[in-house]
């Protein structure tokens, strides 16, 4: 989570790290629209025939925010340079790649919160019991604690650590 994402784009970008000048991964076609997108195209190329994309439903704020990076990292046009204006396919295969860039985020986004739903309903079930665990964070109101056996992530408020006084040294990251 701590790398950028990545943005589906029809053009060539490459991949930096294998150091490929032409790249693309997919997985089961099964699991993610982009990937059933490069089975399609593969198919249709083995097949001597050119993919049409389908219509895509109409882009909402995710789709505005990616446009918005995209440009962004677009190269400006050196002076004296013509630039073309893209094609139809083009345009239609950029958007397609904003629509499931944008799709990806939002399911990303909504897995994380179910699994921190299901986190929360799970532990209140268990209020009182003793765990196992490791400090991951210190703040001045208390510690994050990562619990061992489940993975869970939660905060022991300083009120809760008893009647001393704490100070927070946050060079050290202590109380």
């Amino acid at each position: 989570r701590s790398m950028s994402q990545a943005i589906y784009t029809p053009m060539n970008q490459g991949h930096f790290g294998l150091a490929f000048d032409a790249y693309t991964h997919f997985t089961s076609p099964i699991r993610r629209y982009p990937d059933l997108l490069v089975h399609r195209v593969i198919k249709a190329i083995l097949g001597k025939q050119k993919y049409q994309l389908p219509a895509l439903p109409t882009p909402g704020e995710a789709h505005a925010k990616l446009s918005k990076r995209l440009a962004s990292r677009a190269r400006a046009p050196a002076a004296g340079e013509v630039v073309k204006k893209p094609s139809a396919d083009l345009l239609a295969w950029q958007a397609a790649g904003l629509h499931c860039s944008a799709n990806e985020r939002r399911a990303d986004e909504a897995s994380r919160d179910v699994e921190a739903w299901l986190k929360c309903k799970y532990m209140r079930e268990h209020l009182g019991e003793e765990f196992s665990g490791l400090v991951t964070s210190v703040t001045s109101f208390g510690l994050f604690v990562t619990l061992d056996a489940m993975f869970v992530e939660g905060l022991v408020h300083i009120t809760e650590l008893g009647g001393e006084y704490f100070r927070f040294d946050e060079a050290r990251q202590e109380l």
